[in-house]
């Protein structure tokens, strides 16, 4: 008999080994070591790649005509190291106080760890039934680049009939995230002696008027049930070559954050409105929310699962980050999502980022029992 076992914790380790700081990526090495491993489980592995080096992977196993299978995605890129010197190795997986450091320790590759762990143990029984659909993907953290890129290739994607995606929630089942549309707003001008400021046009100037006109903007919606309100923030602004001549570009850059029931693009146009003719305004991350009913049934299969393990009342949250489930979710037809993983989502994008061991652990006997329920059914 084949010994399908494999160690999460160990595994999440030559996982933050591999260096997949994107940019620039370089998720190909990681994709293809953890596609080995599912090759030699039995699934049926298939790799997509959206530029040099930026390997996503497909594995699935099982199916049957009556259910489609239960997905589970994650993310293998990781976020910049940051300023901050790091007091461990960033890359070296060292475990101390059952708390493993390095980049990409929560966010997210314990996750995909865990999940790969759980699948592959229990292959042979799932290969019989409705079975499980992997979409691992590369180029999250830069807007979900590679699973936009996987969800308008024909074909790829298949079928699923719920999502499963192990970002960092302390493994607390969560039914939704915000919408984020991340914007560029510039503002020209004309330049001239900064002595002579009056021959000139300041963009900066045109710049800050856009800027005030912003911290008054309205959403006049609702706040969501689960969400809470849309929000709007001015995160950077940039102007100018030197301080003694009038500039004539200015650039600001806009995080907006987007609830259920809007939709991204007719918020960038009430901006742009808003903004009027004096600011240009072009959208570099769009990524829409997602929300589950927490009433759907499934969903309350898995609150009642967590209920157990956890030992406290699941109530319906949402994550704060967005995911690849904006773009897998409408791929696969709107269907039931659960953002659910070991990670520490206070660690994201943390210098000294960690994750608990013991919450991988956990993670995997989760997964698990979420696969082995449905394939099953």
């Amino acid at each position: 008999m084949i010994d399908n076992f494999i160690d999460a914790v160990a595994l999440t380790q030559e996982l933050v080994r591999f260096n997949t700081i994107n940019p620039p990526g370089n998720e190909q090495q990681c994709a293809e070591h953890l596609g080995a491993i599912l090759e030699a489980s039995g699934f049926e592995v298939s790799f997509y790649a959206f530029g040099p080096g930026r390997t996503s992977l497909v594995a699935r196993i099982g199916g049957n005509e009556s259910r489609p299978p239960l997905c589970f995605t994650g993310h293998i890129d990781t976020v910049p190291l940051g300023y901050k010197d790091w007091t461990v190795d960033p890359f070296a997986a060292e475990i101390v106080d059952d708390k493993m450091f390095g980049r990409g320790t929560s966010d997210m590759k314990s996750g995909v760890a865990a999940f790969v762990a759980a699948v592959t143990d229990i292959a042979p029984t799932l290969a019989k039934g409705a079975g499980v659909v992997l979409v691992i993907t590369a180029g999250e953290e830069t807007g979900c680049e590679g699973a936009f890129h996987l969800a308008g290739l024909e074909s790829v994607l298949g079928a699923a009939g719920a999502i499963v995606v192990a970002e960092p929630t302390s493994n607390y089942p969560m039914v939704g995230h915000k919408g984020a549309l991340w914007l560029k707003a510039y503002t020209d001008g004309v330049t001239a002696h900064g002595s002579m400021p009056e021959l000139g046009v300041n963009a900066v100037y045109k710049a800050a008027r856009a800027i005030s006109k912003l911290e008054e903007f309205d959403f006049n919606v609702p706040s969501h049930e689960g969400m809470g309100g849309a929000t709007l923030n001015v995160g950077t602004v940039q102007g100018g070559i030197n301080v003694n001549s009038v500039p004539d570009h200015a650039e600001i850059g806009i995080d907006v954050r987007t609830i259920p029931g809007q939709k991204n693009a007719d918020v960038g146009a009430n901006l742009s409105t808003y903004m009027g003719e004096e600011v240009t305004m072009e959208a570099f991350v769009d990524v829409e929310g997602v929300w589950t009913s927490p009433a759907d049934a499934w969903v309350q299969e898995v609150f009642g699962l967590m209920e157990t393990i956890l030992g406290e009342p699941i109530t319906s949250r949402a994550a704060s980050y967005f995911t690849d489930a904006s773009a897998l979710t409408p791929a696969y037809g709107g269907v039931p999502t659960i953002i659910l993983g070991p990670g520490e989502a206070s660690m994201a994008h943390q210098t000294d980022e960690y994750c608990f061991v013991a919450r991988i652990e956990q993670a995997v006997g989760i997964y698990r029992t979420l696969a082995e329920n449905w394939s099953k059914q």
